[in-house]
């Protein structure tokens, strides 16, 4: 039975050395992981070069004009600077919010609305506005950039002369999460821990190693390569649009980095509950690679090392209060809980002093894991089947 001392004893034990472990790997990946250069000297004078942003949008009207405004307040990084709106038929007013934004800078810019999507071609997600913005662009760079992103005042200066500098072909930044809801607080930290070990650093930018990333937030690309690879519409049914994209840049022998943005880039994803659960189940599966093994097993280890431990310390404690007799087993299994409560904490403090996150809301990471046990097998369905498999309220089938 679960409430046998033996079963809380292993519980207890397989939690604490599964956070320890957790905890360990993380530091491992990201300790020493590389970062977005800074710039001085010479290197702070605008490229002569050319750059378009492109910034896809459905919905947006609540992010696209902190974003843009970002965008505008950055210290230029080239002689020849465009801003492009793809709009993907939004049903709100982030079209007239961004040529109100846009009206009122020096930057010359375009706002299209791309229209319907064509038939005989799965089309999901913003590969489609991606590619028509593209079918516009006759820069040397192109920087795709998702709306909830905020970019600080030297971003593009520095990601540009790293990229030039480096003879980069896919530059794409980590950056720095902000929460503005309790559920992105309870999910959110969890997740980042999980992508740090799954698709670690320096594998990422290790060109040995087919390990390839990148976080579609920010994706900054040569334009030869970004074509030679077909670019958004060679993966126009792909729902993981980023990871497709970097894993086509890597194996076509381009070079790939991923670095740290902490200090150049935030981003907020999702601004309720209902958002987060449709974000995450969209990606879950695909992410472990479309196994089902490895998606119900991902979920449930996440729920035994973060969620088993605020279970069993407690009921340890009712234990022992209720029964004189208790058994031995009770009590170490209640300091071992305990002990994976407080590896907890450490991740996350050790996630504040390296990558500005907070420790808000910390103990919450209980119901994270056991919101992600859930989010696994609802993944799975959704992807396999189709039903409820959506994005913004479109459906992925």
């Amino acid at each position: 039975m679960f409430n046998s001392p033996l079963i809380l004893f292993y519980c207890s034990g397989a939690s604490t050395l599964g956070i320890l472990i957790l905890l360990l790997g993380v530091i491992r990946a990201l300790d020493k992981a590389p970062e977005l250069k800074s710039i001085e000297g010479q290197r702070s004078k605008a490229l002569d070069t050319s750059l378009t942003i492109i910034i896809p949008t459905y919905n947006e009207e609540k992010n696209i004009e902190d974003c843009l405004t970002s965008v505008i307040g950055n210290k230029k990084p080239c002689t020849k600077l465009e801003i492009i709106v793809a709009d993907d038929n939004s049903e709100d007013n982030t079209t007239k919010t961004a040529s109100r934004i846009l009206s009122n800078a020096s930057i010359p810019y375009q706002i299209i609305n791309c229209g319907r999507r064509p038939e005989g071609k799965r089309w999901v997600g913003k590969n489609w506005p991606c590619s028509e913005a593209v079918r516009k662009v006759s820069s040397e760079w192109i920087l795709f950039l998702d709306a909830d992103v905020r970019l600080k005042e030297f971003t593009l200066l520095r990601a540009l002369s790293q990229a030039d500098l480096e003879h980069i072909d896919l530059l794409s930044l980590a950056p720095r999460l902000t929460c503005s809801c309790l559920s992105e607080w309870m999910v959110q930290p969890i997740m980042a821990s999980l992508l740090s070990m799954g698709f670690p650093i320096k594998a990422t930018n290790n060109k040995n190693n087919k390990t390839a990333f990148a976080a579609g937030p920010f994706m900054f690309f040569r334009h030869t390569s970004y074509k030679a690879i077909g670019g958004h519409s060679a993966i126009a049914g792909e729902v993981v649009e980023d990871l497709a994209l970097a894993r086509n840049i890597k194996s076509s022998g381009f070079n790939l980095r991923f670095l740290l943005g902490l200090d150049s880039i935030d981003l907020g994803m999702y601004s309720n509950f209902y958002e987060l659960w449709e974000g995450w189940s969209k990606n879950w599966f695909i992410g472990l690679d479309r196994n089902i093994i490895k998606s119900l097993g991902a979920s449930t280890i996440v729920f035994l090392i973060f969620t088993m431990p605020w279970i069993i310390m407690p009921s340890s404690v009712i234990y022992m209060l209720l029964i004189p007799q208790v058994t031995l087993l009770f009590k170490v299994s209640m300091f071992l809980s305990l002990g994976g409560i407080i590896i907890q904490y450490i991740l996350r403090r050790w996630t504040k002093e390296r990558f500005l996150f907070p420790t808000k809301y910390w103990w919450l990471m209980g119901i994270g894991g056991l919101i992600i046990l859930f989010l696994g097998p609802t993944s799975l369905f959704r992807t396999i089947t189709g039903r409820g498999w959506t994005w913004k309220g479109r459906s992925l089938a």
